[in-house]
């Protein structure tokens, strides 16, 4: 009996080039960087786990100046005693 091959299946049109990727989806931000406030702690809750700790961006899906915005709310909401 004859061995199969996978010639017949699609090959790359170029040998040794991988398809190109599909791009990471853009996050839908749903706010604006103004709303990042230290007292606005229903939204900066969504951004905390349990333990206390601040979501990474790549969970969050926010944009760099936002996640950087969001960390130093956050920090501020506890210094002011709003946040644990």
């Amino acid at each position: 009996m004859p061995r199969k091959n996978n010639k017949d299946k699609g090959r790359r049109s170029e040998p040794g080039r991988y398809p190109a990727r599909t791009p990471r989806p853009k996050p839908v931000v749903d706010f604006t960087i103004d709303q990042l406030h230290a007292c606005n702690v229903d939204l900066l809750r969504r951004y905390v786990t349990e333990q206390g700790k601040i979501l990474p961006r790549k969970y969050t899906g926010l944009p760099a100046p936002f996640q950087r915005r969001l960390s130093r709310s956050i920090k501020q909401a506890r210094q002011m005693l709003l946040m644990k």
